[in-house]
């Protein structure tokens, strides 16, 4: 099985970006990291251009069963669901994208 991309891309409410950030950078990320989640991700981005008030982020993973496994545990992880119920009502939709790397080129 090829390494699963996923990419997932939430439009935030207009204005609500900075207060997003800060959740992030205070209660998402940390929760993250303590509970070995970061090593899965490439990273973090924010639109600037084209559709804006975007927070986009890559993960890698070895196998689908591996992904989904990752998100179970994910969302058991008491820190990183607090956080979560601060930012969600920031959040207006949010998109998933799984992606397989092309047979070219390189790849993260």
């Amino acid at each position: 099985m090829p390494t699963i991309y996923e990419k997932r891309t939430y439009s935030v409410t207009v204005g609500k970006m900075p207060e997003v950030i800060r959740l992030y950078k205070e209660f998402g990320w940390p929760a993250l990291e303590a509970g070995g989640f970061a090593k899965n991700l490439i990273g973090y981005f924010v639109s600037d251009t084209g559709e804006l008030h975007q927070l986009v982020h890559l993960w890698r993973f070895d196998s689908d069963d591996a992904r989904r496994d990752f998100w179970r545990r994910l969302f058991e992880d008491k820190d990183f669901m607090a956080f979560a119920a601060q930012a969600r009502p920031l959040v207006k939709t949010q998109v998933n994208q799984l992606l397989l790397a092309a047979p070219w080129g390189p790849h993260p």
